[in-house]
This record gives structure tokens, sequence and C-alpha cells, in this order.
């Protein structure tokens, strides 16, 4: 289903020409479509624990005037490429996954040459972002959205930011974000690595972070509270800090890292999910490219 005929078909039209007009030629407004998708997914996989991922993906490109093009490293690739990077959100919940927002990156290659853009049609007005930037946008902007928030997950890649952190701390929303093994604690924890190696060998339990292609992807993990913040109600804090390292069964020496906020009460378990429903979003990626040309 990649293409005009394919698409038309499977939406129970005669021909192309609708789909055709649409993507080629009809003016439309981006925003409101995503604000409509927005609608249809809250509709239909809205619930109140759902979870915001925030990813991005690459797109092989030849040539050089499609909108932020040029060789960078893709890490679906796996390598550097000639191609567009797209940093983007999903929604999964219990019910399903769609991807809900979208933001192009346009490297400092191409924000910096004022002609280059007005020839790929990007307005004056975009200046240059890094990924982190385009995913606290779209974190920003998600409040106002009908989507049912209470978490966010990401790789390291946005993890390491902490103004996103901040933002998501100041809404009242939890995460359990990755972060790289050099993420600095408040003293006097220092590097979260060391943090987690010093962790007694009773602390590390067996949980599965969902289900794989082979059935439950088992880990052990070790977590541990930070000390409270000043987050109130009343005289208690409503929420906490966490370090969290995952162990790999098979290589006991590859340990990934997590920093998380959340409510009161909330187990390592359901800390454990939401970690693991970050890979979600490959899913949907892999959706959106191979039935409808992403």
């Amino acid at each position: 289903r990649k293409n005009g005929w394919q698409l038309a078909e499977y939406a129970g039209h005669r021909g192309p020409a609708g789909f055709q007009h649409l993507l080629n030629g009809a003016a439309w407004d981006v925003e409101a479509v995503r604000d409509d998708v927005q609608h249809y997914v809250a509709e239909r996989l809205g619930t109140p624990d759902g979870v915001l991922i925030v990813d991005d993906t690459g797109f092989l490109k030849k040539g050089t005037t499609s909108a932020g093009v040029q060789r960078q490293y893709s890490g679906t690739a796996g390598r550097t490429e000639n191609c567009q990077i797209g940093v983007f959100a999903a929604y999964v919940s219990a019910k399903g996954r769609a991807l809900v927002d979208r933001e192009l990156y346009l490297p400092k290659s191409w924000t910096s040459d004022a002609d280059r853009c007005r020839a790929a049609k990007i307005p004056d007005s975009r200046v240059f972002a890094t990924k982190g930037e385009l995913a606290r946008a779209m974190i920003l902007r998600a409040p106002a959205s009908p989507l049912p928030i209470a978490w966010v997950t990401g790789d390291c890649a946005y993890g390491q930011e902490w103004r996103m952190r901040r933002t998501l701390e100041e809404a009242g929303v939890g995460y359990v974000l990755a972060v790289p093994k050099s993420q600095q604690l408040h003293a006097p924890f220092g590097r979260i690595d060391q943090a987690i190696a010093d962790a007694p060998a009773e602390a590390w339990e067996r949980h599965s972070c969902g289900d794989g292609a082979k059935g439950p992807r088992l880990y052990d993990w070790a977590a541990a509270r930070l000390p409270a913040i000043g987050v109130f109600d009343g005289d208690r804090p409503t929420h906490e800090r966490w370090v969290l390292g995952r162990r790999s069964l098979a290589r006991p020496d590859e340990i990934a890292y997590y920093l998380a906020y959340a409510p009161n009460g909330t187990s390592v378990a359901d800390l454990v999910r939401i970690a693991g429903s970050r890979w979600a979003i490959e899913e949907a990626f892999q959706a959106a490219k191979n039935e409808c040309g992403l």
C-alpha cells in the first residue's frame, strides 16, 4: 500500500486520482491534520495511563534538494547516509499505538542557507533546533492535545536533555527516560553507572518489559529512589525521582540506565513497563514505512 493505486484500492476508491491530488497538488493544513489524527487516536486508543514516546527515524534519499537532506548518521540504517531525519511522537496504550506528532530535523547546513530553504519551501521563520529541542516542542504542545498522557519515554538521545525532563516535571507528567552511562546525578551520587554498580546483589529483580518476538523480554533490574523533590501536596511530596539499571541476562556486562519521575506509590514493575513501551514506536515506524510509505 505504498503508492496511490494501492492506497486508493485499500480505501475503496475506484482510482488513484484523489490520493495523488491530496499528496501532490492539494493545499492542506498539516497542523490541522495532526490535530485530527490526535482526536482520532484519543477516541480509539486513549487510556488514563497512556504513554507518549519520542524518537527519530531516517529516510534515505538521493540528491540534495529534499528539505533537510544531507549526509548524516541514520539510526535506521546504522551508518552515515544521505538522508532526512524526522523526530516523532507516538502514543501507546493497552489498546494499541500510533504516530501522533512529528518535526523535520533541519541541519545547520540548511538553516544557514536561506535561498536553499526557500527553494524547498521551508518557512523563513524556521531556525536551527536540535533533535532534543524538537522533541521538547512536541511535549510542550502535548498537554493541549486530546490525548490522555500519564507518561513519556524515549532513548538516551532524549533522556539526557535536562530541559525536557524539567518540562515534564513542571507539567506533572511521569517519565522513564534512558540516559548514557556518564549521566551525572545530584551529589553525593556521582555518575549513574557508578550508582548502579554499587547496588547490592539483592537489589536486582527480574522483570519483563513486554513481549517480544520470542516471548517476554526479561532483564534484571535495579532501582533506587533519589531524595525527595519540591513538588508537595501538603507536607508530603507527590512525586519521586528514581534511577534504574537494566542488565542483560545473556550478557551481564551490558547495562542500560534510566532516570524516572513518578507519582508516589509507583512500583518498579510499573517503571519497567513504561521503559519497555518504547519499542512501540519502532513498530509504528516499521508499519508506517511498510504499509503507507512514511
